[in-house]
């Protein structure tokens, strides 16, 4: 009888298609507030940028207004560039969130099955920890994603951002020098290399690594104390929705700062002979 309750298990298909899925309409909808949290960590780079384009008294007096939050970076971004700008970037994205996020689901139900055994050779009650286990899992699938997908997607994302924000502080226009993500990978690879590609990714593997050890482990963690409090086995779909929202929302209040080191180092062109200023290596870092 209890194994007839027992829920059946997702095979890695499922996994993919729900993950895969999942990510198309989660960038669908919240890709602007990507762009304007992107253009918000660029900012106090973007000043520095630009003060060959300015007089020092403009300079200050620039400076003064920089602070800009969320509503005023956007206003600024519609009135200097249009609605669809929000939108700059969609594309990487596309491309790469749903390889991302079904790889994501399918590598942490892996990691979250082959794990328990493996802790089991060190010590026997580590196996038994769930919590132990998912937030292992969590940060192993993590890594997996930021080496595999994440990193150059998010290098093509973030150049597409942030184009032309220099110049359009300092008021000067200069023409588009990417367009949709393949024209921007093309073009990064011919004048940099294609380790360019690749530039941020330990940032980019610890952020992916710890947003997701925390967002599963906070996510199971929830999800146990309501099926505990309704005593009920199954989660309406709006319960996991909420869940899910409220789990997420741990990640990047943990790994903001690498978010904000990753963006400034993806963001710089690499200049043969030349060191980038935010790189121990200018590459890997």
């Amino acid at each position: 009888m209890a194994s007839s309750n027992k829920k059946p298990k997702k095979n890695a298909l499922e996994n993919l298609i729900a993950g895969g899925c999942a990510g198309l309409v989660e960038s669908s909808i919240c890709h602007p507030l990507d762009t304007i949290k992107t253009r918000m960590q660029l900012r106090r780079s973007t000043i520095s940028a630009k003060s060959s384009f300015l007089e020092p008294d403009a300079y200050k007096k620039h400076a003064r207004k920089n602070p800009m939050g969320p509503l005023d970076t956007a206003k600024r971004i519609i009135e200097k560039e249009g609605f669809l700008s929000l939108y700059k970037g969609l594309t990487a994205v596309y491309s790469g969130i749903i390889p991302k996020m079904a790889l994501r689901f399918v590598s942490f139900e892996y990691y979250k099955e082959i794990l328990p055994p493996a802790f089991a050779y060190v010590n026997e009650a580590a196996s038994q920890n769930t919590g132990l286990v998912t937030f292992t899992a969590g940060l192993m699938s993590g890594l997996t994603d930021a080496i595999l997908v994440v990193t150059p997607t998010e290098v093509c994302k973030i150049r597409m951002q942030s184009e032309n924000v220099e110049m359009m502080d300092a008021g000067v226009q200069m023409k588009r020098k990417y367009g949709n993500v393949v024209q921007t990978a093309v073009t990064i690879v011919k004048e940099e290399g294609p380790t360019a590609l690749y530039k941020g990714i330990v940032p980019t593997m610890l952020r992916q690594g710890c947003n997701q050890a925390v967002n599963f482990t906070m996510y199971q963690f929830f999800k146990t104390k309501w099926q505990e409090l309704s005593n009920k086995q199954e989660l309406a779909p709006w319960q996991h929705m909420l869940i899910g929202g409220i789990s997420g929302g741990f990640g990047p209040t943990v790994n903001n700062p690498l978010d904000v080191v990753k963006t400034r180092m993806q963001r710089q062109v690499l200049i043969p002979g030349q060191r980038p200023p935010v790189s121990l290596s200018g590459v890997v870092l």
